[in-house]
């Protein structure tokens, strides 16, 4: 079964200069899209990226990061509702394609269901507040 995740990779000064998604092409099978990357040189980086593949392949690339010493997170993690600039006017709630929104009954505020978000960034372009961000 093919899988598609985005994910948030964190790696030591250590690993800066290795083909690290190389290795997750050429030994993996894997499909990588970057998203966003922050690499310098004798410091530590991160990569934000799609990766995409066979079940089974994509768990070995995870193993072998991990093994490495990469640290990696689910992007969703990095998405958070800035609650003071929050003024639940329900744009996300029409946008979101996993329902990580939902609406309290007694307060009609809207609330985030984190474990529900996929990171597709819907909710940060229709927010009108900009209170939905991503963090890194």
């Amino acid at each position: 079964m093919k899988v598609s995740r985005k994910i948030v990779l964190h790696f030591p000064a250590r690993l800066v200069e290795e083909a690290i998604a190389y290795r997750l092409v050429k030994e993996y099978n894997l499909q990588f899209n970057i998203l966003k990357a922050s690499i310098i040189p004798d410091s530590e980086g991160f990569i934000v990226l799609e990766l995409t593949g066979e079940q089974e392949d994509y768990d070995r690339g995870v193993r072998f990061l991990t093994k490495i010493g990469v640290n990696i997170e689910a992007l969703s993690q990095n998405v958070v509702r800035n609650e003071d600039k929050c003024t639940h006017c329900g744009a996300c709630l029409t946008v979101c394609p996993t329902g990580a929104f939902e609406i309290e009954p007694g307060t009609r505020r809207v609330l985030f269901m984190h474990d529900r978000c996929i990171a597709c960034s819907m909710c940060l372009k229709a927010c009108p507040p900009r209170a939905m961000e991503l963090h890194f």
